[in-house]
């Protein structure tokens, strides 16, 4: 940590004595800012954005800008695993993330590969080690990735849902099934956090998501186990 200008996130997660409580935002992208949405414009859309190593390290390093924040947080989507998955990720406008492919049956499931970050997640990487660059001790960068339960919602799904009908039914009816998807996705995200490790994130985050009408049972099972 000895090059980092502003050490004291890295500190407290390894617990460490830190001179107060570091800050960094969940929304820290900051969206709603003028300089994000001339960003964006500048790309064309969101995956665009996500895509452009550049853009993406200038949107990441914009609220660093306006606040005294003690980490960077990776500007990227969670989606991008599925994408790379071959489930083909949109954005419908106001309704959010969608896939032109969605996970029904066992077979699909079968047939769905796991996700080689190097091959189909490079942009991410590239964008890793241009933030780092950019940076350049300022702060650390802290990756992430989307938990396995958490992206198989959206897969089986094929977007947000306020009921998750289609996951609950495969949870279920064929726990078998959904055992095989999350086994596939937490192969994934290992392959994609290291990646993202060893293109010079210093801290990495995994995004969960359990519905308030599912079990602890059911969570244990199939959200914390994986």
């Amino acid at each position: 940590m000895s090059e980092l200008k502003n050490d004291r996130f890295l500190r407290a997660l390894l617990r460490e004595p830190v001179d107060r409580t570091p800050v960094w935002m969940m929304r820290q992208a900051g969206r709603y800012l003028p300089e994000y949405k001339a960003t964006r414009a500048q790309a064309g859309d969101f995956m665009s954005l996500c895509k452009n190593a550049e853009l993406a390290c200038e949107v990441t390093i914009q609220p660093l800008e306006r606040f005294p924040l003690d980490a960077a947080i990776l500007f990227s989507d969670i989606l991008t695993i599925p994408d790379a998955m071959g489930l083909g990720l949109y954005f419908e406008t106001g309704e959010g993330p969608r896939f032109k492919k969605v996970l029904r049956t066992e077979k699909d499931v079968a047939d769905l590969p796991i996700a080689n970050t190097e091959a189909d997640l490079d942009y991410v990487l590239k964008a890793v080690s241009t933030i780092r660059r950019e940076l350049n001790g300022r702060v650390p960068l802290i990756g992430f990735s989307g938990s396995p339960w958490t992206l198989a919602t959206y897969m089986v799904e094929g977007g947000s849902s306020k009921d998750f009908r289609h996951v609950k039914a495969m949870m279920y009816d064929t726990p078998e099934v959904m055992h095989e998807l999350l086994n596939k996705l937490a192969l994934s995200v290992i392959d994609y956090l290291n990646a993202q490790i060893k293109a010079g994130a210093q801290a990495v985050q995994i995004f969960d998501t359990w519905g308030g009408s599912l079990s602890d049972v059911a969570y244990r099972e199939f959200s914390l186990k994986y």
